[in-house]
C-alpha cells in the first residue's frame, strides 16, 4: 500500500488488497449505521468517524486482519470477554479476515465509544466554563 494521502474513505479502501475490501466495506456500514450523522473522515490516514467535533472511532485494514481503534480501559472493562480475544496492544482491537465480521459487537464498541466521546467532550467544556466563570 504504497499511498499515503488519502483524501476519502473510498479511496483508502480501493487501496486495499482486494481480498480485505469487502471487510472493509462491511465494517464501515456498521459503524456508519451506529453512528448516524457522524462524519467520515480521513485521520491518520486511515477511515474515521467524528461526532460533535470528537473522534469516535478509526478502522484499518491488514493483509490478514482489520483492527478498530482506540480501545479504552473502559471498553474492555465494559465488553470484558467480548473483546479479550480482540486486544492486541494497547488501544487495539485485531479481528481476523478468516473470521465472520462480528457486527453486533462492533456496533456495540462503536456505540460505546460515542458515549465515551461525548462524556469527554461534557467533562471538557465544563471545564472551560469553570476556568471562565
Amino acid at each position: 500500500m504504497a499511498k499515503t494521502d488519502f483524501k476519502s474513505v473510498e479511496e483508502y479502501i480501493a487501496a486495499q488488497p482486494q481480498t480485505v475490501r469487502p471487510t472493509l466495506e462491511h465494517v464501515r456500514k456498521i459503524i456508519r449505521d451506529a453512528l448516524p450523522g457522524a462524519e467520515e473522515v480521513i485521520s491518520y490516514q486511515i477511515p474515521a468517524y467524528k461526532l460533535h467535533g470528537g473522534r469516535v472511532i478509526y478502522f484499518s485494514g491488514w493483509k490478514e486482519h482489520f483492527s478498530l481503534y482506540p480501545v479504552t480501559e473502559n471498553l474492555v472493562a465494559t465488553l470484558g470477554d467480548e473483546v479479550a480475544p480482540y486486544v492486541a496492544g494497547k488501544g487495539t482491537l485485531r479481528f481476523s479476515l478468516a473470521e465472520p465480521v462480528p457486527a453486533k459487537l462492533i456496533e456495540r464498541i462503536t456505540r460505546l465509544r460515542a458515549e465515551e466521546e461525548a462524556d469527554a467532550m461534557k467533562a471538557k467544556a465544563a471545564a472551560r466554563a469553570k476556568r471562565r466563570g
